[in-house]
C-alpha cells in the first residue's frame, strides 16, 4: 500500500466536552473566530489558514454579517466523507502532517472539490496534491488501483468525471492483462494447496479474480468484458473469474434452503440484488463448452430457483447444464423444491436431461458419435444414482417415477443394476403401492441386463412381483446352464446409427405413454418373460439337466397358482 506525507506541524487537534454534539478544537493562543458544524462534530477554527484555501468558506464567510464579533457559523452537514473528510482538509490549511492512501483518497479528493480547494484559490493546493499522490502512487499499485477504483465507484458511480475513474479502471485492466512471470505487486490468493506453490517463479494464472471479485457488480462486469475483448485469456479462465465472483456474492443453495425452513424470510430487495448478480453473472459465462464446471451451473440452477431469476435465464442454465450432464454427480441434480424443502423439483432436472438429449437428434461424424455414445453411458449411471436418491422421498407419486425412469433412453444403461437398486428403495419407501403399480415399476427392469450379484439380491427380493422373481430364475438358470443371454443391445457405432435410434426410442416412449391413456396392456420390459413363457432348452443340454430344469418350472408354476389362490 502506497502513502504520501504532507504537512510538518505536530497535530493539535484536540476534543472538547460538549453536550449534545462532539466538538473540536485546535490548540493555539488566538482566539477562533469560525464556528464549523459538520453532522454531529462542531469544529472551533480559525478563518486565516482555512481563507487561504478554502474557496468555498471565502464565499460564505464574504456573505456572512458579522458586526458582533463573534465567530461565524458556517453548516457543512452535505460535504463528501463527513467529519473525516473534512478534517483531511482542515488540517492541510493548518499545516498540520497528514498521511494520505487508498483508504481515504476518494474521501480527500471528494471533500477538497467540495471546498473548492483549487490552484486559483492558492498555488500547491490540496487538490493538485492530490492528482498527484492518485498519478504517481495509487496507478502504480495493484490493490491501491482495486480499492480507489471501489471507492470511486460507491462515491459516485459513473456519474463521477472520467479523469480518476477511467484511468483507474485502465491501471486494473492492464495489470491483469501482464503476463504473470511479470507480476511484482501484492494479491491476494487464498485458494487450497496455494502452500505447497510458493516455490513457484510465477503468479498462477488467475491471480487477479480475488482480489476483482470485491468490486461492485458493474465494475466487474466491465473489467471482464475489457479483457475477453482482447482474447489474450482462455474460456476457462474467465469462467474461474465468474466462479470466485458468484461464491462471494451469492449465497450458497443450501443458505437458502435453511432460510426457507426457517421462519425468516429475506427482504425483497436482497434477493433483487441477488437475482441481479445471477443473472449477470449468467449473461457473461463464456459460450465455449467447458468454460465453467457443470457442478459450478447447477450451483446456479438451484440458486435461480430461489431468486425467481427470469424464465430466459433459467432457460440458458438447463441448457448449459445440459451441455455438461455427463460430467455432473447426483448430488449435483438433487435441486430441492422451493415450495417444499424436504422434497425434490424433479421437474428442472427432467428438462436438463431433455436438454442433453436434444444433442443426440442429429447426425452426426463417426468420432463425435462415440464421444457421444461414452457421454450418454456416463448419464446412465449418474442419472440412475439420482432415480435412488429421489426413490426415498415419500411425496414423490409412482407415475412421477415411472416417468423419470422412462426419460433415459434404454441405450444408455448398458446395465439395469443402478435402475434396479432406486426401485428397489422406491418399493420400500412406499409399501402402500398396490400389485398393478409394483408391476409397472418391475417392468421397466431389463432381466438380462442385471449382473449375476443383482440377479441374486433380486431372487430373493419379497418386495418385487413374483412375476418378475420368476423371470429373474428363468435367466439365472439359462446363465447356470451355459445358454448364456445378451447383455443387452450392440453397441451402436456406425454412422448416423445413434441419432436414428434415439428417434426409435422416443416413438416406443410416445406409444408406451399413448397406451397408459386408455387401457394399457401389461407387456413385459425388454429381455423379460411373462408368466406364460415356456423357456426352450439349450440344445447342447444334458437330458438331465433338461429334466430337472423342467421339473423346476413346474414347480414354480404351481408356486404362482397357489399364490394366486
Amino acid at each position: 500500500m502506497k502513502y504520501m506525507k504532507l504537512g510538518t506541524k505536530p497535530d493539535t487537534f484536540y476534543t472538547e466536552e460538549a453536550v449534545r454534539c462532539i466538538c473540536r478544537s485546535v490548540l493555539s493562543d488566538v482566539p477562533t473566530d469560525l464556528i464549523i458544524h459538520v453532522k454531529n462534530t462542531k469544529y472551533l477554527l480559525h478563518k486565516f489558514p482555512l481563507l487561504l484555501k478554502c474557496g468555498l468558506i471565502q464565499r460564505l464567510c464574504s456573505n456572512a454579517d458579522n458586526e458582533t464579533g463573534q465567530p461565524i457559523p458556517i453548516a457543512l452537514h452535505d460535504i463528501p466523507g463527513g467529519e473525516e473528510a473534512f478534517e483531511l482538509c482542515a488540517k492541510f490549511c493548518y499545516g498540520i502532517t497528514i498521511n494520505l492512501s487508498a483508504h481515504n483518497f476518494v474521501a480527500a479528493i471528494s471533500a477538497a472539490k467540495f471546498l473548492r480547494m483549487t490552484e486559483s484559490v492558492a498555488k500547491g493546493n490540496f487538490i493538485v496534491k492530490l492528482d498527484l499522490f492518485f498519478e504517481s502512487c495509487i496507478l502504480l499499485g495493484w490493490k491501491d488501483s482495486i480499492m480507489t477504483l471501489q471507492s470511486l465507484w460507491r462515491h459516485s458511480g459513473w456519474s463521477d468525471d472520467h479523469r480518476r475513474m477511467q484511468p483507474c479502471m485502465n491501471s486494473v485492466i492492464e495489470k491483469i492483462l501482464i503476463h504473470p512471470s511479470q507480476v511484482a505487486w501484492s494479491y491476494s490468493y487464498t485458494r487450497p494447496g496455494y502452500t505447497k506453490k510458493q516455490q513457484r517463479s510465477a503468479a498462477p494464472k488467475d491471480w487477479w479474480t480475488e482480489d476483482v471479485s470485491e468490486l461492485d457488480l458493474d465494475i466487474f462486469r466491465s473489467i471482464i468484458s475489457t479483457i475477453r475483448s482482447t482474447k489474450k485469456f482462455p474460456p476457462a479462465l474467465i469462467g474461474e473469474a465468474l466462479h470466485v465472483y458468484a461464491f462471494k456474492h451469492l449465497p450458497s443453495p443450501l443458505e437458502f434452503q435453511e432460510q426457507a425452513q426457517s421462519s425468516s424470510a429475506r427482504t425483497d430487495d436482497i434477493l433483487n440484488k441477488h437475482q441481479r448478480v445471477l443473472e449477470a453473472i449468467v449473461s457473461m459465462i463464456p459460450t465455449e463448452p467447458g468454460s465453467v464446471s457443470a457442478s459450478f451451473l447447477f450451483r446456479l440452477l438451484k440458486i435461480a430457483c430461489y431468486v425467481g431469476a427470469s424464465t430466459s435465464t433459467k432457460a440458458e442454465l438447463i441448457r448449459r447444464s445440459g451441455r455438461q450432464l455427463d460430467e455432473t454427480t447426483a448430488s449435483d441434480l438433487l435441486i430441492p423444491s422451493t415450495t417444499d424443502p424436504r422434497s425434490h423439483d424433479i421437474s428442472t432436472v427432467a428438462a436438463v436431461l431433455e436438454s442433453f438429449l436434444l444433442q443426440f437428434r442429429r447426425h452426426m461424424p463417426r468420432e463425435e458419435t462415440e464421444r457421444m455414445i461414452m457421454s450418454m453411458t456416463k448419464v446412465g449411471r449418474i442419472y440412475d444414482d439420482y432415480l435412488q436418491i429421489i426413490a426415498s422421498d415419500s411425496t414423490l407419486p409412482v407415475s412421477k417415477f415411472i416417468e423419470l425412469a422412462e426419460s433415459l433412453p434404454e441405450m444408455a444403461r448398458e446395465e439395469h443394476d443402478g435402475l434396479y437398486q432406486a426401485i428397489d428403495t422406491y418399493l420400500k419407501e412406499h409399501a402402500e403401492l398396490s400389485k398393478a403399480e409394483r408391476k409397472r415399476l418391475c417392468r421397466l427392469i431389463d432381466c438380462r441386463k442385471l449382473s449375476p450379484e443383482a440377479r441374486a439380491n433380486a431372487i430373493a427380493n419379497d418386495q418385487l412381483p413374483l412375476r418378475t422373481i420368476v423371470q429373474l430364475l428363468f435367466i439365472e438358470q439359462e446363465r447356470v446352464g451355459g445358454a448364456g443371454g445378451s447383455k443387452g443391445a450392440p453397441a451402436i457405432s456406425t454412422l448416423n446409427e445413434f441419432s436414428d435410434a434415439m428417434a426409435a426410442q422416443d416413438e416406443a416412449r410416445r406409444f408406451r405413454h399413448g397406451l397408459e391413456g386408455g387401457h394399457r396392456r401389461e407387456e413385459p420390459a425388454m429381455g423379460a418373460r411373462t408368466d406364460n413363457t415356456t423357456v426352450a432348452p439349450s440344445p447342447s443340454e444334458p437330458k438331465i439337466a433338461k429334466d430337472e430344469r423342467k421339473k423346476k418350472a413346474e414347480g414354480l408354476g404351481d408356486k404362482c397358482d397357489n399364490k394366486t389362490k
